[in-house]
C-alpha cells in the first residue's frame, strides 16, 4: 500500500477511534452502572472505574497519535511498526470480545443494534489497518 494511502487510512482510523468514545460514553447510562455497581464493595467499584478510565485514556491516546502522527506511523520505521502492532493488538482483542459479550438483551431498539454493528465494523477496520501498517504489507 502506498504511504499516502496508508497515511489517509491511519488518519481516518484516528478519527474513528475518538468517535468510539461517543458510544462508550453512553454505556454507563444504558447499562445503569451506578445502580448495578452500587451492590459491589467500594474497592470493586473503584477498581472498575479505574480500569474504565485507563481504557478511555488509552483510546484517546491512540486516536490522537493516529491523527497527529499518521505520516510517521505509515512510514514503516521500526518504532512505527511497533506502535501500529500494539494498536492492532488492542483493537483485535476488543474485536474478539464482541463474540463473548452477551449484548442481545440490551439491543432493544434498531439504533442500538445499528450502533453495535457499526462498532464491530470499526473494531475490525482498526485491527486490519494497523495490522497492515505493522506488517508493512503492500496491498
Amino acid at each position: 500500500m502506498t504511504q499516502p494511502t496508508m497515511t489517509y487510512l491511519i488518519t481516518a482510523a484516528g478519527a474513528g477511534q475518538l468517535c468510539v468514545l461517543v458510544a462508550s460514553s453512553l454505556v454507563p447510562l444504558r447499562l445503569s452502572f451506578p445502580k448495578e455497581l452500587g451492590t459491589l464493595p467500594k474497592l470493586h467499584r473503584q477498581l472498575f472505574w479505574t480500569y474504565g478510565g485507563y481504557v478511555v485514556a488509552t483510546i484517546v491516546a491512540l486516536g490522537l497519535v493516529s491523527l497527529l502522527f499518521a505520516r510517521e506511523l505509515a512510514g514503516g520505521s521500526g518504532l512505527a511498526r511497533a506502535v501500529c502492532g500494539y494498536i492492532a493488538l488492542f483493537w483485535g482483542v476488543r474485536l474478539s470480545l464482541q463474540t463473548v459479550f452477551d449484548v442481545k438483551p440490551h439491543l432493544t431498539a434498531w439504533w442500538l443494534k445499528l450502533g453495535y454493528h457499526t462498532l464491530t465494523a470499526l473494531f475490525l477496520s482498526f485491527t486490519v489497518i494497523f495490522a497492515v501498517a505493522a506488517l508493512g504489507i503492500a496491498v
